[in-house]
């Protein structure tokens, strides 16, 4: 199998004959599977797709609404292809760039193209600003320089896909899960579509979460495998000055003067004990990062290639 579109979907009752079209005439030159993944939709989604679905598809029913990327995630798990695209499944995302992608992919030696949006069609205040100021935050923090961390229409080779860990709501961050991954990635114009049928599920209401998960990505980014390197650092700096400041109120009270009264007695006393916090909680991540690859017996390295010279 040369491709699996990955298409999470919920409440697109109306797009699903459109989208099978459309798919249908971009990709009939393509060995392909169309896997469908329905998010607890509560129209008549599952029903369209059962009705009107092509021998090469899958359907994927999860039991309830787990958010996109689980998703995604389960879509991915179920596909088969060499080369995996994920795209939306609402119409906005044309299905007609993936060919180009998997040209420039293959001609490149890449191993993901990531879509990215151009003349978008969404609404300026509470689509495009925010997500403009989502994607200058992402790049400046992760140091991944794409301009559009929001494109679903991605092209991965299976490798890279299956080996995300998508979890909680990343597929926002899918190109920094990339560079950790260590994959070659690039970014190409693709076509961007206003939307035809029902509502678009964000709004500006994920700013809250885009900006959690983006402190946990700068974490995960830089300190995944070395915590105690982040918690070392700042608990030491810590219990140093809190010691310093309580050593120094000390000389003032052998000397005779009252330091019962002054804030910097508080101060130096919560800085001993925070430093102290920061030092074993990063004994405790270091814990957990050695049980998590141990336990599972994963390596905190990928290989790509071995060169065995006779």
């Amino acid at each position: 199998m040369k491709l699996s579109v990955v298409i999470p979907l919920m409440n697109e009752a109306e797009s699903i004959r459109p989208l099978f079209d459309a798919l249908s005439g971009a990709l009939g030159g393509i060995e392909h599977e169309i896997v469908l993944v329905d998010d607890g939709s509560t129209d008549g989604t599952v029903d369209e797709i059962r009705r009107l679905a092509p021998a090469h598809c899958r359907l994927v029913v999860l039991n309830k609404n787990y958010g996109q990327t689980t998703a995604m995630a389960a879509g991915i798990d179920q596909a088969h292809g060499e080369l995996i695209a994920t795209m939306d499944g609402d119409l906005q995302n044309d299905p007609a760039d993936i060919p180009m992608m998997i040209r420039r992919l293959e001609e490149k030696g890449l191993d993901v193209i990531a879509g990215r949006r151009a003349g978008r069609k969404d609404g300026m205040v509470l689509r495009k600003i925010p997500s403009k100021i989502a994607n200058a935050l992402i790049r400046n923090l992760t140091n991944v320089h794409i301009r559009d961390y929001g494109c679903t229409l991605k092209v991965f080779r299976k490798e890279v896909a299956k080996n995300l860990g998508l979890y909680g709501e990343l597929h926002r961050f899918i190109p920094v899960l990339v560079q950790l991954y260590g994959a070659k990635m690039e970014e190409v114009d693709v076509r961007h579509h206003a939307r035809k049928f029902g509502k678009s599920k964000y709004g500006i209401g994920r700013t809250m979460k885009v900006m959690s998960d983006l402190l946990f990505m700068v974490f995960f980014q830089k300190w995944g495998q070395k915590p105690m390197h982040l918690f070392g650092t700042l608990g030491f700096t810590t219990l140093f000055l809190g010691l310093a400041i309580n050593l120094y109120l000390l000389a003032l009270k052998v000397l005779g003067q009252e330091i019962g009264g002054r804030p910097l007695l508080t101060l130096g006393v919560i800085m001993t004990f925070i430093g102290i916090q920061l030092i074993t909680t990063g004994f405790i991540a270091e814990f957990i990062m050695r049980t998590y690859y141990e336990s599972q017996n994963k390596k905190p390295y990928i290989i790509r290639q071995i060169v065995d010279k006779e």
